[in-house]
């Protein structure tokens, strides 16, 4: 349901903003794949990830920054939990967003490897978007 233009919009290093049943919107990391899902990696125990288990269902908004055309998509759907891959999903999107050369940001990325990571994947079912 996304299309190749809104891959193409999500592969950049935007910020999404995930909202789970009963959460708040949170800004995250997010990948757009090559099938057509989205995925992200949080700790296991997160809040996230407790109101995922009650009711997988999910949303993710990215918006075009200020300075550029209006421009946003959305996706809703179904989320699965997998135990396989987060560490790298961490280590790619760590790449994309933070100059790893950065010795601090570096630290923070081990620090993330360090500890148990799930991905969260985001089956869209519903794809809304809009470009002015």
């Amino acid at each position: 349901m996304l299309t190749n233009d809104d891959l193409e919009f999500l592969r950049r290093p935007l910020h999404g903003f995930l909202t789970v049943a009963d959460g708040q919107p949170r800004p995250v990391w997010f990948e757009a794949t090559g099938d057509g899902t989205l995925q992200l990696f949080t700790e296991p125990d997160s809040a996230k990830v407790r109101r995922v288990r009650r009711d997988p269902r999910a949303s993710l908004v990215v918006a075009a920054p200020v300075g550029e055309r209006e421009r946003w998509v959305a996706a809703a759907g179904r989320v699965t939990l997998e135990s396989g891959g987060a560490h790298e999903l961490a280590a790619r999107l760590a790449a994309r967003y933070w100059d790893l050369e950065d010795p601090t940001r570096a630290a923070d990325l081990a620090e993330i490897l360090a500890t148990d990571q799930l991905r969260l994947v985001i089956h869209p079912e519903k794809v809304s978007r809009y470009a002015y």
